[in-house]
This record gives C-alpha cells, structure tokens and sequence, in this order.
C-alpha cells in the first residue's frame, strides 16, 4: 500500500453506508469533503463527536463542504445508533456513515490503530482511529489529522482548516498561527513587492520574507465557529 500525502489523490472505494451505496469520487461531485473515521459505534466520545458534527451541518454547507464518516461496524449499528445521536444532539445526522467491516477502506487510508492494542474489537482486530481527511474538488488529499481513540476532536480547528484552504486557493497568500476569518494574512513568499503592492496595496513588511496585508476576502458570514 502507497502511503497517503499531502497532495495524493484520495483512493477512490464503493461502499454500504447510512444513504444505500456509495461510490465515494462520484459522491464527492466535485466538492470539498471531510471524510473522519472513528473507532466503534455507541461509544461515548464517538457519540459527542458526531453530536457537534450534527450541530455544524450548516457549517460546513455555507463552505460547501460534504461530510462523511466512517467506523468498522455494518450499516444496521450506524442506523440504530444515529437515533440515539439525534436524540441527544437535538439535530438531524444529514451526512451518510460508511460501513467497513472488513476494513478495507480503512486500510486504504491507512487508519487502523497499531499503536494502542487495548484499541481492538471483540475478536482482537485493531479498530480504526480518529483519522480526518480534507480533500478538495479535485479528489486531492489537502489535511490528515489522526487523534488517539481516547481524545475526541476539535471541530472548530477543522473548520477554521477549511476556511484557510478556500481561501489560500483563491488568494496569493498563507494564514499566520492562530489565524481566523477577517484577520491579516502573509503574503505568498512568491509574490514580489512590486507585485504584492498592486494586489495588495498598503501591506505592512516585518521582514523581507514576512509581510502582512487584511483578509482579501473577509468572509463575515463565517467568521465565527460554533461552540
């Protein structure tokens, strides 16, 4: 198996989910998509987690951003545990859950937990951790992320990830630490300053290789995050 990067194009599977088949490229369409999996159905921090996704729905629709998740259980125990989710949550789970029993997908994307071996299922099969994946329109893998089974995940990091790579693909330039909606931004080391006081006039210069300018795009719909 090839190592997935940076850069790699998201191998492409067919799958049972929550919402009948899926043949994952085709049901991409082109989108910017998050693909996460998690350990085992009806565990407590699996249960928060897609409690809050649930919660961001409208979140990640403003960024046109599908949503899709993914455990080794079969769709009947995604099913049974969705009510509970919702229940809980007080919202509707809108995205499909994929079923990989024989974990075929998951090794695809390499997401069996080798590390912790109290991590397995009834049988001692290593479960999955919790791997997230960013992938663009183009089916290009753009954010691996992978948390221990013990730590659930931030969701507000992973939305701010998103608004950072729309907006670096659209602008010549990169997000500093700490980075949200409508702060500065540095200016792409590829650009000169001839360039760079075109495109963005008034920029401010710390160092020659770090300069500052105002978010060109200042998307104030989605400047905060949910929490």
């Amino acid at each position: 198996m090839t190592a997935l990067r940076l850069g790699s194009v998201a191998p492409d599977f067919e799958a049972q989910s929550t919402e009948g088949k899926i043949r994952f490229h085709s049901w991409m369409n082109g989108s910017w998509t998050i693909l996460f999996s998690h350990p085992d159905d009806f565990t407590p921090v699996c249960t928060t987690e897609f409690c809050e996704i649930a919660r961001c729905t409208d979140e990640f629709h403003k960024r046109g951003v599908k949503v899709i998740g993914l455990s080794i259980n079969d769709v009947n125990s995604h099913q049974s545990w969705v009510k509970d989710i919702e229940a809980i949550a007080g919202h509707e789970v809108t995205f499909p859950i994929l079923a990989d029993p024989d974990r075929k997908i998951a090794t695809q994307y390499d997401m069996l937990d080798a590390l912790d071996p109290t991590n397995v299922d009834a049988l001692g099969n290593p479960l999955t951790v919790r791997d997230v994946f960013v992938i663009d329109p183009r089916n290009i893998i753009r954010l691996k992320l992978s948390y221990p089974a013990s730590t659930g995940r931030n969701f507000n990091e992973i939305l701010r990830i998103i608004d950072s790579l729309q907006l670096v693909d659209q602008q010549s330039v990169t997000t500093p630490a700490n980075w949200e909606p409508g702060q500065n931004v540095i200016i792409h080391p590829s650009v000169s300053d001839e360039q760079a006081s075109k495109q963005f006039p008034g920029f401010t210069q710390v160092r020659p290789y770090l300069r500052y300018t105002h978010d060109p795009i200042n998307r104030k719909l989605v400047t905060r995050y949910p929490g």
